[in-house]
């Protein structure tokens, strides 16, 4: 398992691509953080101490093309999925703790 330390947004991991259409999305093929020098695209992303996903970047050619940000409620739930695409627009979507 690759992990290196990321400022406030937990530890970081490095992944092939995801799989699912529902939120938050679950990233697959962890990569080493060797691996990800020579690739051209990739998925890091961001884990709390519960090994929960917060976040990830989608970079190709070392560019970030797409981030999700997830916050949760107190019961695990997704509370909140902040979606950024390449051209800088935001959706935010709310979900209810059922």
């Amino acid at each position: 398992m690759s992990k290196t330390n990321s400022d406030d947004r937990g530890t970081t991991r490095f992944f092939v691509t995801y799989s699912g259409v529902k939120l938050p999305f679950n990233l697959v093929n962890e990569l080493q953080a060797k691996e990800v020098e020579n690739r051209n695209t990739y998925f890091r992303g961001h884990f709390d101490t519960q090994d929960r996903l917060t976040g990830f970047d989608k970079l190709a050619y070392n560019e970030v093309e797409l981030m999700h940000r997830y916050k949760y409620h107190d019961n695990g739930k997704l509370r909140q999925a902040e979606i950024t695409d390449i051209d800088g627009e935001v959706t935010v979507l709310d979900f209810d703790a059922a």
